[in-house]
């Protein structure tokens, strides 16, 4: 699967996650993320850059029980609650999160769309 951006031709999987972590960008993020029906605020960026920046740690994209966990002990109980990180990203913080950020799909990840 192929999408455009400024003349140029993205890879991704028949899911949409990016092939390439290299061909992410903002604007990449923000033209995901409105194909997703997500208008991107600052809690949606504190999130993405997180999860990018785990996942240069790491080198996993955590599942959401993980993320949840994570989140709250370097962010703060309230935005590692599970209704904020599904307030941002319906589809599941960790599926559509890591869509966005421009990251593997989680392993454990279950997609029934």
């Amino acid at each position: 699967m192929k999408f455009i951006l400024n003349e140029s031709s993205i890879e991704s999987d028949p899911n949409g996650y990016l092939l390439s972590l290299e061909d992410w960008t903002e604007e990449i993020a923000s033209q995901l993320a409105n194909e997703e029906g997500i208008e991107l605020s600052a809690a949606h960026w504190e999130i993405i850059n997180f999860l990018r920046n785990y996942y240069l740690e790491t080198g996993t994209s955590p599942n959401v029980r993980s993320l949840i966990k994570i989140i709250t002990k370097k962010l703060g109980p309230e935005k590692g609650a599970r209704k904020y990180l599904y307030a941002l990203f319906p589809k599941g913080p960790s599926r559509q999160g890591c869509k966005i950020a421009g990251l593997p799909r989680p392993n454990d990840c279950i997609d029934f769309s």
